[in-house]
């Protein structure tokens, strides 16, 4: 890794003048000088925050290699800077960027010394979705927190605070330094395909005081934080990534629901926002997205909630933001709308050069990106990127994954779990009476860097605590003859805990659980991800929610079910009956305990 001295000495004496303080007018001045020196080419590159395949910037594997070649043009992370000046790298799993800590911290180091080898090069601000739940790209040995919606029911803005610090300090050990996090969507739409537990909840001020919490958390460990998908993305039953959702709200229903977490975050500082793919007639009647939106992105989000901070897209990839523009006029629109960050465009040559020809055409005047960068590289500095863009791999090491943050976790887990149902005082499982569990149910893909199964996970954690556990995993759709196996394992048992997924009115799942009730054994479900499961499973004795199948949520749900713990969940969002949707069967708030 290149010395400090070095690194001084790349950023051709911007650092020093950053360096020296002063007032954020006195930094704008400098900044300013140094975009004045930029050439049209580099000011372009500075708004693309773009994915790159490999582990390494300079030696990759060579499928990512290929990768790499068939998507960007270019061999390697090196390379694409060199011909792009990205301003931002976006890391993802399965763009094999994360495979463990010192790997993650090797290719930051190796990112921000081909920018800083440019001429006139800069830090760059490397990114990722670490979510926690069921949205986290950079795994174990990282320490994962439960989720935004377990968060939620837990209802502690001091714990949220505490994932974004303890989350922020790890990412910045391994070099990330924008976080894609939290979630600021309003929950209220049960069928909501995209959003559900990665938002904290239905509640408009309580998702906001945990927004606002977390926010803190993330930026007080210099890591910027983003606040996603505005104006709000909680109420459809349409994926963005694969459709186009329409919000129906009035105008005055979402300042009063979608509005109010931004309006937190904006206060908070937030560093960053990102857009969504979404139309919002309310707040623009021209049918386009709220990511080109005018309107929405200047008009709402600058003008009336006042924010002057980075504005990012979403992934430019997702069908929301293709259906209506060709890939070359989606980035010169959202400029033109007002947003800064051009986020994981499908094409990036396509969409870089869309840019640079909209400038040399006149459809966007240099003064225009002059504004987006010097916003971006207000952030830079605010992180101290220009100072120390390098990380090393005794920081990886005091911090990542620590006994203390790993702890943490555990114990922020245990005041999430909620339980609904718990019918004669079935739970908690005595090991004397109960002492022989059969573990069934979902077992959906693990979340990036877990153990999973999650049947698997649970039936470890109940042999931990003195249980016998036999696991048999029947899957999100179980067949006739595994329900069956399911059923005749379910009568030697004393008792059975069953995971569920997002259960439906005509799931193979809801006729598993049914028959394994009527054998009369002991039954306790777990809603693995949405909490909804319960109003289709109405016979279960005892219901819990663990808002996500991640190794730490799941370890604090088998210990409440051996009454290690008592729950102290409540549910963030509330639950209506099946067979009337009109009628709440659990509100918010509901939660029983030992």
């Amino acid at each position: 890794m290149p010395s400090r001295r070095t690194v001084l000495a790349a950023t051709m004496g911007v650092t020093a003048s950053l360096a020296a303080g002063g007032t954020a007018h006195a930094d704008d001045k400098r900044l300013r000088s140094l975009i004045s020196r930029m050439t049209l080419p580099e000011k372009v590159g500075q708004l693309f925050v773009t994915r790159v395949y490999g582990h390494s910037a300079t030696a990759p594997d060579q499928v990512d290699v290929d990768a790499n070649l068939s998507e960007l043009g270019v061999r390697t992370a090196a390379e694409l800077i060199a011909k792009y000046r990205v301003g931002g790298i976006i890391y993802f799993s399965w763009a094999h960027n994360t495979r463990d800590p010192h790997q993650v911290a090797g290719l930051s180091n190796g990112i921000q010394k081909a920018s800083l080898a440019q001429p006139r090069g800069l830090p760059v601000l490397i990114a990722t979705d670490q979510e926690h739940g069921i949205v986290c790209r950079i795994g174990k040995p990282a320490t994962l927190f439960p989720g935004a919606m377990a968060l939620g029911a837990g209802g502690s803005r001091a714990d949220a605070r505490t994932v974004g610090r303890i989350s922020g300090a790890e990412l910045r050990a391994m070099g990330v330094n924008q976080d894609y996090s939290p979630d600021a969507d309003v929950n209220v739409n049960p069928a909501n395909p995209v959003i559900g537990v990665r938002s904290f909840g239905a509640d408009p001020d309580a998702v906001a005081g945990l927004v606002a919490a977390e926010v803190t958390g993330y930026q007080g460990s210099r890591v910027a934080a983003t606040a996603k998908h505005f104006p709000g993305h909680g109420d459809t039953a349409v994926d963005s990534h694969t459709g186009f959702p329409v919000i129906t709200h009035s105008r005055e229903l979402w300042g009063k629901l979608d509005a109010v977490p931004f309006r937190a975050a904006v206060k908070a500082g937030i560093d960053a926002i990102m857009t969504a793919h979404l139309k919002v007639p309310a707040l623009d009647d021209s049918g386009d997205p709220a990511t080109l939106s005018q309107p929405i992105v200047t008009g709402v989000l600058r003008g009336e909630l006042g924010y002057d901070g980075v504005v990012v897209t979403d992934s430019l990839g997702m069908a929301g933001v293709r259906q209506k523009y060709g890939d070359d006029r989606v980035p010169v629109l959202a400029l033109k709308a007002g947003v800064d960050q051009l986020l994981d465009p499908p094409s990036l040559d396509i969409a870089w050069n869309a840019v640079l020809k909209a400038v040399r055409d006149g459809e966007l005047t240099e003064a225009r990106l002059d504004e987006s960068v010097l916003r971006v590289l207000r952030l830079k500095s605010r992180l101290g990127l220009f100072e120390e863009p390098y990380v090393s791999r005794a920081g990886v090491d005091l911090v990542v994954g620590s006994a203390g943050h790993l702890a943490t976790a555990d114990r922020i887990a245990e005041r999430t779990t909620t339980l609904l149902v718990n019918r004669a005082g079935l739970l908690p499982l005595s090991r004397r009476t109960h002492g022989n569990v059969l573990v069934v149910g979902a077992d959906p893909a693990s979340p990036s860097g877990t153990t999973g199964p999650p049947t698997g996970v649970l039936a470890a954690a109940l042999r931990e605590l003195g249980f016998t556990a036999t696991v048999l995993s029947t899957g999100t759709a179980p067949s006739p003859e595994t329900v069956a196996k399911a059923v005749a394992a379910a009568r030697a048992a004393d008792a059975v805990v069953v995971a569920t997924y997002n259960v439906t009115a005509a799931d193979p799942q809801k006729t598993l659980v049914e028959q394994l009730v009527a054998t009369g054994t002991p039954v306790v479900a777990v809603a693995v991800r949405n909490p909804y499961d319960v109003a289709q499973l109405p016979a279960v004795p005892a219901y819990l929610a663990s808002y996500s199948w991640t190794d730490v949520e799941l370890r604090a749900t088998a210990r409440v079910i051996a009454g290690r713990v008592s729950p102290r969940g409540k549910l963030p969002v509330a639950v209506q009956r099946a067979d009337d949707p009109a009628q709440v069967l659990y509100p918010v708030g509901h939660g029983l305990s030992y």
